[in-house]
């Protein structure tokens, strides 16, 4: 008779999975629903089972040692490989979910990404997709998501990381904005209330619609650009937006483009994940779809633009 092999608990190899992805004790044990110390007796267990370090503190995070990371990345497999069997087992073998925690910047979130899920969800009706709303440019740990949607790249080794969009910058204004300025034409911006931009100036912009180069000194100062495209719908000002961000508020009506003038975007926006990830079929599928979306989210050639005010 073959001999079984010995293998740990699966507690703590859950323990060991959830720890390295969430790179903390504290929310593995709010996700497994145990104590912090029940983690970290699951670790010690493991590594004087196994004779070697699995985590090493780094600050108030707990990183995995390579050898952790790489136990971590098969356990992984192996769980999901378990739960598909389970499913195909209970479920006379239909598809099971695959669950991807996705952090995307939240200015391309709100302004264009979730109005297209009922898409993704229709392409691809397993994917169970949990998304995390980032702010700040400096991207949050990789480790720590499926997925990551940044305006940085993530220069790690042991990820894979794609450029999504080479996007341009243009004006936009509310047409009630501008029905207040009888007979508007693009000479005439500067008299208008100017939205500021944290992240951007007006300068390049002015300075390439032949307009003198003043940078406004009132008026609201945004740090997202969700908020600021929101503001310019709302009729606060005129503002500068990146062409993919102010694509359904301009074929909607609720916004026009300003002449044709356009100026590259400084902000690229990059999606991320780690190489031989379990679910990375699901991940290269829905970057497929994010590629297509964005395609047919691009404006037509400057000069071109239903639309856009003269």
């Amino acid at each position: 008779m073959a001999q079984v092999p010995h293998l740990p608990p699966l507690q703590a190899l859950r323990a060991l999975e959830a720890a390295a992805r969430h790179r903390s004790f504290s929310r593995a044990a709010e996700e497994l629903a145990l104590t912090h110390s029940a983690i970290s007796h699951h670790v010690r267990a493991l590594e004087q089972s196994l004779g070697t370090k699995l985590f090493q503190r780094a600050g108030a995070r707990m990183l995995p040692t390579s050898v952790g990371a790489r136990l971590a990345e098969r356990v992984r497999a192996a769980l999901d490989g378990l739960q598909q069997a389970l499913n195909e087992a209970g479920g006379q073998g239909e598809q099971p979910a695959v669950r991807l925690e996705v952090s995307v910047m939240a200015d391309l979130a709100n302004a264009w990404l979730i109005r297209r899920l009922p898409s993704l969800y229709e392409a691809m009706p397993m994917l169970d997709v949990h998304l995390r709303l980032h702010t700040e440019i400096p991207p949050p740990d990789p480790y720590s998501v499926d997925v990551g949607i940044w305006h940085q790249r993530v220069d790690l080794p042991g990820f894979e990381c794609h450029r999504l969009i080479e996007d341009t910058v243009i004006a936009v204004a509310s047409p009630a904005l501008l029905a207040r300025y009888p007979g508007f034409t693009v000479a005439d911006l500067p008299r208008l209330p100017m939205l500021r931009f944290a992240l951007r100036s007006w300068r390049d912009w002015l300075e390439q619609a032949g307009l003198p180069t003043h940078e406004p000194e009132r008026g609201p100062i945004f740090q997202d650009a969700g908020m600021l495209l929101q503001s310019a719908v709302a009729g606060v000002g005129v503002a500068t937006a990146r062409a993919l961000l102010a694509h359904d508020y301009l074929v909607s009506g609720a916004l026009v483009q300003i002449g044709a003038t356009r100026i590259p975007s400084t902000l690229q926006y990059w999606m991320i994940w780690r190489e031989g990830h379990p679910h990375e079929s699901a991940i290269r599928r829905m970057h497929g779809w994010l590629r297509q979306q964005i395609e047919a989210s691009r404006l037509p050639d400057a000069g071109a633009d239903a639309g856009a005010v003269d």
